[in-house]
């Protein structure tokens, strides 16, 4: 995976490189407006951020800080957050829940934190919820997407304190089971990471494409740990089992590894319907190329190319500008997130935790993915993300969504109070 041509040490104290903001355009991001200084609110904003920077996955951290880095420059050369300059510090998570938890304490303890953001894998952000919820910070998930951190850690443990601006596991086990229901196939298979992701994805694939469509069956799975780098036997056991469609939310490196050896074991030419819920990364589409085949269902948390907005094009040509580059999905929530902040404590006048909870609750904004919702009960943002077959156009070096398919947040996102069937779709209305 090639990795964008940025060094860490240009971002370890990005509110020291605001200076080059002059030199943007107008930002995508409008602000809500100059706010003088209150006295509520004293010296600069400060978040703390993490993402993983090390590594074969160091290439998502890596766009994290583009779109955050591009939101902290738009905010300070627009005026700052009520008039106070945005600081931020970027730090390596490596993945791993005890680097996450000695950054949030870090952040909060001796930097002194203020607000707190980023967080790629499930199991990280499973890990820091209570502690922040201690610590008394807000936290905005960036990129981890295991439904039990809105639903257990938020709705039923009631840890206020975390946010998510990015899709969760519904995008892609339930928006994909509406994506399957129409499809010919009838009988189905996984090749799926060993861990949270993986189990809790097909699991919900699984249950609500059988109330979608009963009578479909699911005929194999095979399970690759973290780090797998020959899928060879993964493949060639769903193979054996020869199921009509295959669901993956393999990811990142490994998923470009998976392709490639799928297509030379001729498994696309024997398993015709294939949906891959994170096949619509910017990194896996650029090193995948041209061997991406045509006909592949993919999604991700957000796609630069949806939705067809000015507000969305524009942010992408100022990325590509300013990056020479698409924007990840990571990209975008980092992005958005900053401007989150920013909304809630303008339209609260303080950065105090409480004051904040009570004005994200609800809150809607306006992004380059759309317009978001964080709902009330759990704190997850609503936001419609499309699903889309691989398709050649000879503008881009890389297979993009042709035919969309965008099944609406609201109708395949769980629902409060997350018991029982009427919580999960299908609705009745």
């Amino acid at each position: 995976m090639d990795k964008p041509g940025i060094k860490r040490r240009d971002f370890v104290k990005m509110g020291l490189l605001t200076a080059a903001a002059s030199a943007l355009g107008t930002g995508v991001m409008k602000p809500v407006g100059l706010w003088a200084a209150t006295p509520k609110i004293k010296g600069p904003i400060k978040v703390g951020y993490q993402a993983v920077l090390s590594g074969t996955l160091a290439g998502y951290g890596e766009f994290h800080k583009m779109g955050a880095l591009m939101a902290l420059e738009e905010i300070n050369a627009a005026g700052g957050i009520a008039g106070n300059k945005l600081e931020m510090e970027v730090r390596d998570s490596t993945l791993a829940a005890p680097a996450a938890l000695q950054n949030v304490r870090y952040f909060v303890d001796s930097w002194e934190a203020d607000l707190l953001a980023g967080v790629d894998s499930s199991g990280q952000a499973l890990a820091v919820a209570p502690v922040v919820g201690q610590l008394d910070r807000i936290l905005m998930v960036t990129h981890a997407a295991t439904e039990k951190l809105t639903e257990d850690e938020v709705f039923k443990k009631g840890i206020k304190q975390v946010f998510r601006i990015c899709t969760p596991t519904y995008q892609d086990g339930n928006a994909a089971a509406f994506v399957a229901k129409d499809l010919p196939a009838t009988t189905w298979a996984t090749i799926n990471p060993k861990y949270e992701y993986g189990f809790t994805t097909w699991n919900m694939f699984q249950d609500t494409l059988g109330k979608l469509k009963p009578g479909v069956k699911f005929v194999a799975d095979s399970w690759a740990p973290f780090g797998t780098t020959d899928f060879r036997p993964h493949i060639n056991t769903i193979m054996d089992a020869k199921p009509e469609g295959l669901y993956s939310v393999v990811w990142a490196g490994e998923l470009i590894t998976m392709m490639k050896q799928a297509q030379q074991a001729g498994m696309f030419d024997k398993i015709k319907y294939v949906l891959l819920p994170v096949g619509a990364a910017m990194d896996v589409l650029e090193g995948l190329g041209p061997e991406m085949p045509d006909n592949i269902w993919i999604s991700g948390r957000y796609f630069f190319l949806y939705p067809d907005s000015p507000q969305n094009k524009e942010w992408v040509a100022n990325f590509r500008k300013r990056w020479n580059h698409y924007p990840a999905y990571v990209s975008e929530t980092a992005y958005s997130t900053m401007f989150a902040f920013k909304k809630a404590i303008e339209a609260c006048g303080s950065k105090e935790t409480a004051q904040l909870i009570t004005a994200l609750e609800g809150m809607e904004l306006d992004s380059p993915a759309g317009k978001r919702v964080f709902r009330k009960e759990d704190h997850q943002a609503m936001y419609d993300v499309p699903w889309g077959l691989t398709a050649t156009d000879p503008k881009y070096p890389f297979k993009i969504m042709g035919k969309q398919v965008v099944i609406p947040a609201k109708e395949c996102f769980n629902r409060p109070p997350f018991e029982g069937d009427a919580s999960k779709p299908p609705f009745k209305s």
